[in-house]
């Protein structure tokens, strides 16, 4: 299929959401733009972060991990639903009692000030690796496949879409994006659906017969019992939990959709429907790149990992599904990307800024400083973008893995501190221990063959982070005296 043709039902998919953002992004204000002035359908907002949650890295990137590591990503996600759970009964009910906009705000109250700029500055580091991380990947795959061919640069690339990302979210934010998130969902998982039944269909397939054809392949086990690999079952079931309650329930990005909910019962009922949505999706992902790599061997492919899905899809497949999956991998890029650029405007002007403690500032010039934090964050998108194609990491979903486990341990710990304790902190310490604690974790990974023998570090990572800022935040604090 010629790559301008593709290109053609790109720009038409972008023409869709950008009438959906004018219709949906009226009359917007900070509000609108930071939680949807609280009245967001917590349906709606279920479904989008479905797509949020997964992004066009679990797109790619987990359907191609089948072939190395079968379905042991399984485990993680059931990891994933203990932690929605968490979330929905730990957290939300902190954050809706107290109102929050940021949800750093909590630190604050609890921890300090200096707290309180520590977690909101990780939040913005860790959430600005990770969501580059994913653009990086779709970048690349629809500049190898589409625009290559067309001599469009890598950059000019990466430009266009962070351009058409800020076309739509820049008025509406939140508001807008419970609605385009939505959509694009949708398109992600009819992509995975249509994409499953061909291969089914050309391989003369029942779902059973699938299964039965990966099983003596070896590439269906989901149980990892091998208790020194990185991929234990209880390591990654445990680790998949905590990453969850943390890149969900520490993450502003997330919880700002969440918070834009009108109560905490809905809130609540929005946790738990991602939590069981994501399993049900993550078993259709994984049993697709079961298929992948049964159809690869028909077709003679030898691509792995993150190219096994475009190559097939675009250079061995009809031209229709090469269509279906261009949008279905856009779909599955945007609410990420936009999510992502919108959460970081959201904290860095509230937390980083203070926009809402200084009064000086009016309506107007509030909106006129978060636009220009909205474009400075879509610059520095595209420069890291950028760094990553220096990089050029094979597998992209382990680096996003890896990067969380090092920058949200931080958050991790500080949130542990403030509600597992009463005690107070010497806040002035608080920025070196959160810093501390990644750089001890770095050296324990880099020496654990000498450390723990042959146990290998893998998901709990994040955990040991944590609780290496957990110890650290107790050593600098002290009993609270204040009387109740």
């Amino acid at each position: 299929m010629s790559a301008g043709l593709l290109f053609f039902f790109i720009i038409i998919y972008f023409a869709v959401l950008l009438a959906v953002a004018k219709i949906t992004g009226k009359n917007s204000n900070n509000m609108s733009f930071f939680i949807g002035n609280k009245n967001s359908n917590w349906m709606l907002v279920a479904f989008g972060m479905i797509g949020t949650s997964l992004s066009g890295v679990t797109f790619v990137s987990v359907p191609g991990a089948v072939g190395k590591d079968g379905f042991h990503y399984l485990q993680i996600t059931i990891g994933y639903l203990i932690g929605y759970i968490a979330i929905a009964y730990v957290l939300l009910p902190i954050y809706y009692k107290m109102n929050l906009t940021s949800i750093y705000n909590y630190l604050e109250t609890r921890l300090g000030f200096n707290a309180y700029k520590t977690g909101a500055s990780f939040f913005v580091l860790s959430r600005t690796l990770g969501a580059t991380a994913r653009l990086y990947l779709v970048v690349k795959i629809l500049q190898v496949f589409i625009l290559d061919s067309m001599g469009v640069p890598f950059w000019g690339t990466t430009l266009v879409i962070l351009a058409m990302i800020l076309l739509y979210t820049y008025e509406g934010g939140v508001k807008t994006i419970v609605y385009t998130d939505t959509l694009q969902t949708s398109g992600m998982l009819l992509g995975l659906i249509i994409c499953s039944i061909y291969i089914l269909s050309n391989l003369h397939f029942s779902v059973m017969d699938g299964l039965h054809a990966m099983q003596a392949k070896g590439i269906a086990t989901v149980f990892n019992t091998d208790v020194n690999s990185k991929s234990f079952f209880l390591k990654q079931i445990i680790g998949g939990a905590f990453i969850t309650l943390t890149m969900t329930g520490l993450d502003q990005e997330m919880m700002q959709k969440n918070i834009s909910v009108k109560s905490l019962k809905d809130a609540q009922k929005n946790m738990i429907t991602i939590g069981f949505s994501m399993l049900f999706v993550i078993i259709l992902f994984l049993f697709l790149g079961g298929l992948l790599n049964l159809y690869a061997v028909q077709q003679n492919v030898t691509a792995v990992g993150d190219a096994l899905f475009p190559t097939l899809a675009l250079q061995h497949m009809p031209p229709y599904l090469s269509i279906i999956f261009i949008l279905a991998l856009i779909s599955a890029l945007f609410p990420s990307a936009d999510g992502a650029i919108t959460a970081l405007t959201s904290s860095f002007c509230i937390d980083l800024l203070g926009m809402q403690r200084n009064k000086e500032w009016d309506e107007a010039k509030q909106k006129k400083i978060r636009q220009r934090v909205h474009l400075g964050f879509a610059f520095v998108f595209l420069l890291i973008v950028m760094v990553f194609k220096w990089i050029d990491n094979k597998s992209i979903i382990d680096l996003i893995l890896k990067v969380a486990s090092y920058t949200y341990g931080p958050l991790l710990g500080l949130f542990a501190f403030g509600i597992l304790t009463k005690r107070s902190l010497n806040n002035k310490w608080v920025a070196f221990i959160c810093i501390l604690a990644p750089i001890l974790c770095f050296v324990l990974e880099y020496y654990q063959k000498y450390l723990l023998g042959g146990f290998q570090i893998g998901q709990e990572l994040l955990i040991i982070n944590g609780l290496f800022t957990f110890l650290g935040l107790w050593l600098i604090s002290s009993p609270n005296t204040e009387k109740k």
